[in-house]
């Protein structure tokens, strides 16, 4: 029976919590063999003791068979190196939220992956048409047939955080991206169990253009004393239905993260509206990320 994604190997680089999570639902729910990479062996080890607790909880709620947790493991493999991805049929990037580093990561791609593999990223709010800029070899003309092959398999795959729960995957387009890759990558995310949202290449796409700034002006709220924290997050519990306030919100996505968000949408439109809160940085700066971290707007027990 053919593949509609064709993705029979699935390289993913980054085992934190975005990655693990990918290489979770992709082995489990796609049934696809994954390749996991990162430079830090204890993230590496880390990445794989949460998929096995992941895969234990399911089958002892009895939502997976022993069996089917045993063959979604096995399916999951670390390597040391990038070369060793070289023949996957699709990998995923899952790093930090810096346009240098990707574009860095996707020219690695570009040496050392086959080259019809596509090359997806899953930042939430970094132009996909700037990382597809970067897998362009070097002399070759972005609108020559060479240029357009390489940077038309780059495409945006934004999983959302907790990988495993949450429904949704944004597909985002960079300008060069070819119709083949938008289609298999649909089709991939769905096998990996999620719906499809699409988005024009924006800052923030849809997702964060919305939910930032929204963020942002809670912690204004909170820097400017309207109200204290716990009304802040009452008011929308309660309020508006929402499963949590816009600070504990924060918390489980990380400061650092919501930050560097919050500064692509600010230097990508040069709006004042997007500014990042003082509060925030400062936050940031004395490294109370939020739950990753034990303490961001609350304290946690990690």
């Amino acid at each position: 029976m053919s593949i509609a994604h064709g993705i029979k190997q699935l390289g993913v680089l980054g085992a934190g919590q975005m990655g693990t999570g990918i290489a979770f639902v992709s082995a489990l729910h796609a049934k696809v063999p994954v390749l996991l990479h990162d430079k830090s062996a204890p993230q590496i080890s880390k990445g794989l003791s949460l998929i096995d607790k992941l895969l234990a909880k399911d089958v002892s709620k009895g939502r997976l068979q022993p069996s089917d947790a045993a063959e979604a493991r096995a399916r999951i493999q670390t390597v040391d190196t990038l070369e060793a991805m070289r023949d996957v049929d699709m990998v995923v990037e899952a790093v930090t939220e810096n346009l240098d580093l990707k574009r860095v990561i996707f020219r690695e791609f570009a040496a050392k992956i086959r080259p019809d593999a596509i090359l997806a990223t899953n930042t939430s709010s970094i132009s996909i048409t700037k990382i597809a800029g970067a897998v362009i070899p070097e002399g070759a003309s972005a609108a020559g047939e060479v240029g357009k092959a390489a940077s038309g398999r780059v495409v945006g795959l934004h999983f959302f955080n907790p990988v495993p729960v949450m429904k949704l995957v944004e597909l985002i387009s960079a300008v060069q991206t070819s119709q083949d890759t938008l289609d298999r990558s649909r089709a991939f995310a769905e096998a990996c169990g999620k719906e499809v949202a699409t988005s024009q290449d924006v800052p923030g796409f849809v997702s964060n253009a919305l939910l930032m700034p929204f963020i942002n002006e809670a912690i204004m709220c909170l820097e400017k004393g309207v109200a204290t924290r716990d009304d802040i997050d009452k008011t929308f519990r309660l309020g508006m239905a929402h499963p949590m306030g816009p600070l504990q919100l924060a918390d489980f996505i990380g400061l650092d993260t919501c930050l560097s968000i919050q500064q692509t949408l600010y230097k990508g439109t040069s709006d004042s509206k997007y500014r990042p809160s003082v509060l925030l940085e400062r936050m940031v700066d004395a490294q109370y990320l939020g739950k990753k971290s034990g303490r961001g707007f609350y304290e946690y027990n990690n």
